[in-house]
């Protein structure tokens, strides 16, 4: 097929673009560079636009849109620059999908939870605590709106949760928390955690990220304008995390815990997965985080 992926040069959007040209498919990628990296394209074959998602259509017809391309920065306090970014960009794309007649899986994120009490059901009432958390809210809604006026094909929405793996280095302070520690021990650092390591994610590999997109890319019958939870669907605390490091690594550093200045932060993520596994068949690999850990340390972390 031809397939079109936003944010192409992301941590996400390059290990998909990657992965479906390895499947045979033509892919082309559209990003602007703004927190992308050119490194994760340089085994990419095919065709790379240096653009915005606007309201011009960047390419030819595509059977299949993966719209990556978001500010991910959760610290941003910038709304409108954010709102901009996020959802009117996210309309444009929409705007491409109904002329095309083309399907779109796209990124939400867990952000949408706030801190709800885990595990988070996709029937739980939204709150998120940041514009960005905001912005894949209405994101969300705006795809509901949109499928029910163009009703041909569908518009699939994954709330990722901690995301990590190879692909991430050039994110730096936004790469995932597992990503940052093992650049600390690696520096002979004690890993920097927040008082007292307690707090829970639900660490979510990006292999299994990518098999969740393409499972949603041809599942028969998705919800027109559905959004699923895509996580490993267990929460491991950030103690469980550095010592599965210190194993990976080779290491017996211990933490060293500081004080959290982020009022927004969560203290809890964890998918519920059961529709996500139901219709669109996902079955995570790396439900443990030292085993994953391991895969990422063997992969060059």
């Amino acid at each position: 097929m031809r397939i079109l992926v936003t944010g192409g040069a992301g941590f996400i959007g390059s290990n998909l673009a990657k992965r479906l040209e390895h499947d045979g498919h033509e892919v082309t990628v559209l990003d602007n560079f703004f927190s992308g990296g050119f490194a994760n394209l340089v085994d990419f074959q095919g065709e790379v636009i240096a653009g915005e998602h606007g309201a011009a259509e960047p390419c030819a017809r595509c059977e299949v849109i993966f719209h990556e391309a978001s500010i991910t920065d959760t610290t941003v306090t910038d709304q409108l620059f954010m709102m901009r970014n996020n959802v009117e960009g996210f309309r444009h794309v929409l705007g491409w999908a109904a002329r095309w007649h083309a399907r779109v899986v796209w990124a939400s994120s867990a952000a949408v939870y706030g801190n709800l009490p885990a595990p988070n059901r996709l029937t739980d009432k939204p709150a998120p605590l940041n514009v960005y958390g905001y912005s894949k809210l209405a994101m969300e809604r705006l795809a509901k709106r949109w499928a029910a006026e163009h009703s041909e094909v569908p518009i699939i929405g994954l709330r990722y949760f901690n995301v990590y793996g190879p692909g991430e280095q050039h994110k730096g302070k936004f790469a995932s928390m597992i990503y940052q520690l093992a650049q600390q021990m690696k520096g002979g650092k004690r890993p920097r955690i927040f008082k007292f390591g307690e707090q829970k994610r639900d660490f979510v590999s990006i292999q299994d990220v990518v098999e969740c997109n393409l499972g949603a890319m041809v599942a028969d019958h998705p919800p027109q304008a559905g959004v699923f939870n895509v996580g490993c669907g267990k929460a491991h605390t950030f103690n469980e995390v550095v010592a599965g490091l210190n194993r990976a690594l080779g290491m017996e550093l211990q933490a060293e815990y500081i004080d959290n200045p982020y009022a927004f932060f969560q203290t809890h993520t964890e998918a519920d997965i059961t529709q996500t596994r139901e219709l669109l068949g996902f079955a995570p690999k790396h439900t443990d985080v030292a085993e994953g850990i391991q895969a990422y340390a063997a992969a060059g972390l």
